[in-house]
């Protein structure tokens, strides 16, 4: 993976930068000599960013705003496809570990429907992106009360941290890998262009699909694009597809 550096935005960041940092052993920036893909930090938080190309803008992890905020005040709730998928229903709530958490968009909507989660993401950078969101929004009032209380974050490898599972088994294990992009979204492009530079796409994502069912009490739900082949090339017991998206469940009996 791409070694990326934090980039403070001015001398006001710089303490705050090498605490980012020392957290996640990640290098400091020189600012006069950085380049490509940086952890950028600002009044606004943790960004990841290219110096390469001025017009990309940022990716950044806004539980507070944006997108997520609007899909958990507009978007459909109990009937999402991802809360269909994982097993809400009525009062069921179940537990669900999220063993490739990215920017944790999908995450957020089970969390904002009561579902407590474990994400695991075993890219420094993206956990230092998606602790910097959770830290904001534990400040935030409407989402202090309840999204620090029902996620847990992890910085560490899904398989092998499946494999060696300690305490309580999640009734779900919810799997989402990286996905060769073919979105024409303005939005989507820019962050699966970063994501791709930065990650590139999961070459072993099909060695998830075995401890995830071996693990899960209940069902292993994966997202996968629209005409992807099944995880593994193992077929699931349920397919759910929408137009962009499918989610396959293996339920275990």
């Amino acid at each position: 993976m791409t070694i990326v550096p934090v980039l403070p935005a001015s001398e006001r960041f710089v303490a705050q930068a090498q605490r980012v940092a020392k957290t996640w052993q990640l290098p400091i920036a020189e600012a006069d000599s950085a380049q490509g893909l940086v952890l950028w930090l600002d009044e606004n938080g943790l960004a990841l960013k290219t110096l390469d190309d001025t017009k990309m803008g940022v990716v950044r992890v806004d539980f507070a705003a944006g997108a997520m905020n609007w899909r958990r005040h507009h978007g459909g709730g109990k009937s999402e496809a991802v809360a269909k998928a994982v097993g809400i229903k009525g009062a069921k709530r179940p537990s669900v570990l999220d063993a490739t958490a990215g920017l944790g968009r999908d995450a957020f909507v089970l969390a904002s429907l009561g579902c407590h989660l474990t994400l695991l993401e075993r890219s420094a950078v993206v956990a230092a992106l998606l602790e910097d969101g959770l830290n904001r929004a534990a400040t935030d009032p409407e989402l202090c009360n309840w999204l620090p209380q029902r996620v847990r974050l992890l910085n560490t490898s899904a398989v092998s941290t499946m494999a060696d599972w300690q305490g309580q088994a999640p009734e779900v294990v919810y799997l989402d890998p990286m996905f060769p992009h073919r979105k024409k979204s303005a939005l989507v492009k820019k962050e699966m262009r970063l994501f791709q530079q930065l990650l590139g796409p999961d070459e072993d994502a099909d060695a998830l699909l075995q401890p995830a069912l071996q693990l899960a009490q209940k069902r292993v739900v994966v997202k996968r694009p629209a005409g992807a082949p099944w995880l593994n090339e193992m077929k699931p017991h349920i397919e759910m597809t929408g137009r962009a998206n499918r989610f396959d469940i293996y339920l275990i009996h």
